[in-house]
């Protein structure tokens, strides 16, 4: 019994892990969608001030070609980090079904291993 109980203890540590990296991951695409936002705002605003919002001008502000590779960048970013947590997601459900299991065969085995001793005094 004492390694069904190791079992579910791994199952529940494994679950706890991949609840943390989906935070994680959630946290990380919020914050790649804030610095994006951030970077649109510098952009309209230096394109703004400069009067010019055709990226192929020649006097395009330099800092506004930057800022929007570097949001585009963010946005690629993010994209993949959404497959992960797809991913993370599915993995979640794995675990959770996995501790399921083990919780099952625990409560299965201390029922037996309680019922067995009583019977066998009997």
């Amino acid at each position: 019994m004492k390694s069904r109980e190791n079992l579910v203890r791994l199952k529940q540590f494994q679950v706890n892990e991949k609840r943390r990296r989906l935070a994680q991951l959630d946290a990380m695409i919020s914050e790649f969608e804030r610095m994006a936002i951030e970077l649109d705002a510098q952009v309209a605003a230096e394109e703004t001030k400069a009067g010019i919002t055709d990226q192929n001008h020649f006097a395009y502000p330099t800092f506004a070609k930057a800022a929007r590779l570097r949001r585009d960048n963010l946005r690629i970013s993010q994209a993949e980090l959404v497959q992960q947590k797809e991913q993370a997601e599915h993995d979640l459900a794995e675990a959770e079904a996995e501790l399921r299991k083990a919780e099952a065969l625990e409560t299965r085995d201390g029922r037996r291993s309680d019922g067995a001793p009583r019977a066998a005094a009997g």
